[in-house]
């Protein structure tokens, strides 16, 4: 069944907001521990309660305590070299997951590090990205739209650069996508980072890039991933994922077309709007970028009021402010 656009975004933007269902927000946080690092303030990520439960927390690095529910590593934020400790103490807490079953982990292995950001915006300590989500942890990526404008583009009509991801990916496998996308990983900004995925997924030039690319926004949302389950009441645990995306669109001439590079893509197609939103309304898109694309189409003003009747909900949806700190970066 056909989705609305609302509904597209609401599904990714899941976890329960305070102010409308407080009851339900409260009950799901009471089944985290937050992840706390002594001398911070603020809370740096949530761990489900049963995990914590499951794995064993060296007394000598870690202090779990149940009221409020928190795990705190004991690494004074001044220490010597601190981030680099702290990052192997957390790779040592990565191993016990895997030890404990959490073979999603071991599966999905990249040897990418995310950063962790305290709220001074410094880097706390880094973590291995399939782990990040077992950590609830802010993390980011970048989206890139390639389009063509068939007409003035004063008037909207433009047609879009559409990937459809390959049947090898780990995760979404044969979905569509946007045209470049990518995660932020530590050492990279999002200029870099989108430059470098525009290159390897869809061969374009580096002189394109560099003359074309410009910033279209960003995006943050609140995912708990498998959270129907664990209302369910089956066992399953929610796996906290707040996320910023930053985007960018790339005006491309018609003798410029995105070819395959790296085998993360199967192939492109040039869609005009109306194909796209069918294909989102489809659940045909894989669902970060799904919301990347509505946002873009909302800043160029071809969704409205007219198009989507919760449009202000909607819009509200895809900037959520997060719980947790997290460092807005642009430029290299």
């Amino acid at each position: 069944m056909a989705k609305s656009l609302y509904d597209i975004v609401a599904d990714l933007d899941n976890f329960p907001y305070s102010d409308a269902k407080p009851t339900l927000h409260a009950d799901l946080f009471d089944r985290y521990h937050a992840l706390r690092v002594e001398g911070i303030e603020e809370d740096l990520g949530y761990i489900p309660t049963t995990l914590v439960r499951r794995i064993p927390w060296p007394d000598k690095d870690w202090v779990v305590v149940d009221h409020p529910r928190a795990v705190v590593l004991m690494t004074a934020p001044e220490t010597s070299a601190s981030c680099s400790v702290r990052t192997r103490m957390m790779e040592a807490v990565v191993h016990r997951m895997i030890d404990a079953g959490c073979v999603e982990i071991r599966d999905g292995w990249r040897d990418e590090q995310f950063p962790v950001y305290g709220p001074d915006g410094d880097v706390v300590f880094e973590i291995e990205r399939s782990a990040s989500a077992y950590f609830g942890v802010v993390t980011s990526g970048v989206q890139m739209l390639g389009y063509v404008v068939d007409d003035d583009e004063e008037t909207g009509r433009i047609r879009l650069w559409i990937a459809k991801r390959s049947m090898r990916k780990q995760t979404y496998p044969g979905m569509l996508d946007c045209t470049a996308a990518g995660a932020l990983t530590v050492g990279q900004t999002p200029r870099s980072t989108v430059m470098l995925e525009a290159a390897e997924e869809a061969s374009i030039p580096r002189a394109v890039l560099e003359k074309g690319l410009r910033r279209s926004g960003c995006i943050s949302y609140f995912h708990a991933k498998g959270l129907r389950s664990q209302l369910g009441g089956d066992g399953s645990m929610a796996l906290l994922l707040p996320e910023v995306e930053y985007l960018y669109e790339l005006r491309l001439d018609p003798g410029t077309v995105p070819r395959p590079r790296d085998g993360e893509v199967e192939d492109f197609r040039l869609w005009n709007v109306d194909q796209v939103l069918d294909a989102l309304r489809r659940g045909l898109f894989k669902p970060n970028s799904a919301v990347a694309i509505i946002e873009v189409l909302i800043r160029r003003g071809m969704i409205s009021r007219e198009v989507e009747p919760r449009y202000v909900e909607m819009v509200t949806r895809l900037h959520r402010r997060l719980p947790l700190p997290w460092r807005e970066t642009w430029e290299d």
